[in-house]
């Protein structure tokens, strides 16, 4: 009787284990572009506060240090600009720009590159990836991390990219992928029903984020209809990232 006890719990948790490490199978739902409720970008930004929040950026950093970045680096979408300013203090030789279409979180974000003394190598423009604030070839690096599943033009957007950026000029964008594994898609739910502020709740994140993000298929398309000829997709569990350069 114990045998086959222990045997119907080793397959129950098997059952339960390939479940759980299955891949989300649902359909893209385009979500917001750009958060401009005042109450939900001041509480994006005390999430981004949150020691895995923190991890993040220093996991992005990383990987950003890899391709040794100089010159002027464009940080799109940068949301309350805790990763732009960041990627200041550990590039003292760069000049750093902030970009995000929400009037909100460029206030947010000016606010703290103050605080932290960065105002004279940390600038923050309002502006949307289909359409750049800077004229042709003024980059040598952008970097976008969890935006591209916002972009309503992502076509136009890697465009936009590649025009602003001189040539030889990179772009690493960082993403969740919304083939992620089942049990990252609970989590979120259930993070989004008992941890989350009830203002990012309103807007549906974080699950409209993973909803509307891309599979790793999808970022090849778009890739592979974009102006880049030299591009890399990695993959992980619930994430994915893509580097490419100007020719």
């Amino acid at each position: 009787m114990i045998l086959i006890i222990i045997s119907l719990i080793a397959i129950l948790a098997a059952i339960f284990t390939a479940v759980a490490c299955s891949r989300v199978r649902v359909p893209r739902k385009p979500g917001l572009e750009g958060i401009e409720d005042r109450e939900a970008a001041q509480a994006y930004d005390r999430i981004s506060r949150w020691p895995q929040f923190r991890l993040l950026r220093r996991m992005i950093a990383g990987k950003l240090a890899t391709y040794r970045p100089t010159g002027t680096l464009a940080d799109i979408g940068c949301g309350p600009g805790r990763l732009t300013s960041l990627l200041a203090q550990l590039h003292p030789d760069l000049h750093v720009v902030g970009i995000d279409a929400s009037e909100e979180m460029i206030l947010a974000a000016v606010s703290i590159a103050s605080l932290q003394g960065l105002s004279e190598r940390v600038t923050f423009r309002e502006g949307d990836v289909a359409n750049l604030p800077m004229p042709n070839e003024t980059l040598d690096f952008v970097v976008s991390t969890m935006s591209l599943h916002h972009w309503s033009n992502p076509g136009g957007g890697l465009s936009e990219i590649h025009r602003v950026l001189k040539k030889g000029g990179q772009v690493l964008l960082f993403d969740l992928r919304r083939d992620s594994r089942c049990f990252f898609y609970w989590l979120m739910k259930f993070a989004q029903v008992v941890v989350v502020p009830s203002e990012i709740r309103r807007v549906n994140e974080p699950l409209g984020s993973i909803l509307s993000s891309y599979t790793l298929a999808e970022l090849e398309g778009l890739l592979a209809g974009s102006p880049f000829k030299e591009s890399k997709i990695e993959g992980g569990a619930v994430w994915m990232s893509v580097w490419a350069r100007k020719s």
